[in-house]
């Protein structure tokens, strides 16, 4: 079964909405896994205006089941991913002034740059996952880096499937072939939603984790988050 991740960097969004401190990011956190979410997933950016690098701290003891840290491996992020020791730790190349994550790493050009970052978060024991978009070739590269997993940016799907083209799964499909036959696991996220998951999930070999946060959090205002977690949780079988 796949695992689902809950991105709760929205939560925080509306947290710092209005400068308090409702709704409490811990408390959702430990809440979605009450709800049968099989791991938590943040984003801090440099600006912190959503996930704040304290909150990251603040959820190390409540995340019992997998505890997943995105973000752009700059020195503040990487010092504080190696202090927290979460069980993964993925790697997305997002600008400063990015709304949301919106390419993934050019495995071959930045290829000593992953190495030399990846090692250092494996020799500390975290678990490595790159953010990649569904092209062969930066699967390839990838394997190079020594990552333990790809994350496959699932947006170009997302889109195609809103457009009745379910043939836009086809490079996915692809690129987790490619990633499995090379012994590299295979996560994925960015736009998966109710409405797509299943037929992504049943199209994607080996899947092993999907990190769903805005589709997520949006579908809950209307159907409940319990309600909407057991609802991925049955498509994601």
């Amino acid at each position: 079964m796949t695992k689902l991740s809950v991105n709760i960097n929205k939560i925080a969004t509306l947290r710092n909405s209005r400068g308090g401190d409702l709704p409490n990011v811990v408390q959702f956190a430990k809440d979605v896994q009450r709800f049968g979410a099989e791991g938590v997933t943040i984003h801090p950016r440099p600006d912190e205006r959503h996930i704040r690098y304290q909150d990251a701290y603040d959820l190390k003891p409540e995340v019992y089941t997998e505890y997943n840290i995105e973000g752009n491996p700059i020195d503040k992020f990487m010092a504080m991913v190696l202090e927290i020791k979460p069980t993964q730790v993925t790697l997305v190349p997002d600008s400063v002034d990015a709304l949301t994550s919106n390419a993934g790493w050019d495995t071959v050009k930045h290829k000593g740059f992953l190495i030399e970052v990846i090692q250092e978060f494996k020799n500390n024991g975290i678990r490595t996952s790159i953010f990649v978009d569904p092209v062969l070739k930066q699967i390839e590269g990838a394997k190079e880096t020594g990552t333990d997993r790809i994350e496959l940016y699932t947006e170009a799907f997302a889109d195609e499937y809103n457009l009745g083209n379910k043939k836009g799964i086809l490079p996915y499909t692809e690129c987790a072939d490619l990633a499995d036959s090379l012994g590299l696991g295979i996560n994925a996220g960015h736009d998966l939603s109710l409405d797509n998951i299943q037929f992504f999930k049943e199209n994607m070999p080996n899947l092993l984790e999907v990190s769903i946060g805005h589709a997520l959090i949006s579908e809950s205002l209307y159907l409940g988050v319990e309600n909407v977690i057991q609802m991925y949780l049955q498509k994601l079988k």
